[in-house]
């Protein structure tokens, strides 16, 4: 997932907004500054939302920079997505784990999945684990 950036200089700095995120907003020395700054900024803002269960919106804005969203709040925003209204007591039993166990994988601070969980887990959506480097 990438959230898009627009870059302006003003003064003698290069400020970043976010169209799909307005309380995104940071800054830099330099273009490249700024998009490291956005990067951070972007990831440390998604990471608070999804540990204390604020839903977020997918991006939809297309245009300026893009921005990756880190690999530990992706896996969290993709296994709250795919449980939809379940429990996450109901999936974790799925998943022949403790409930809090699959409650850390939730969380994008204390998550760090085995690549067989990551497989029990494809298994029990129906869905195809893929593993991009």
């Amino acid at each position: 997932m990438v959230y898009y950036c627009e870059i302006e200089k003003e003064g003698g700095r290069y400020i970043v907004r976010f169209p799909d995120m307005p309380n995104v907003k940071t800054c830099g020395e330099s273009r490249e500054e700024a998009l490291r700054m956005a990067e951070d900024a972007l990831n440390a803002v998604l990471e608070s939302e999804v540990e204390h269960g604020f839903s977020t919106r997918p991006p939809v804005y297309k245009n300026g920079y893009p921005i990756p969203v880190a690999a530990n709040i992706l896996l969290s925003l993709q296994l709250r997505r795919l449980r939809g209204n379940l429990s996450q007591t109901d999936v974790a039993k799925k998943l022949g784990m403790t409930y809090q166990s699959y409650q850390r994988l939730e969380n994008p601070r204390k998550a760090n999945p085995t690549i067989k969980t990551l497989e029990r887990i494809a298994r029990v959506y129906d869905r195809q684990l893929s593993v991009t480097l």
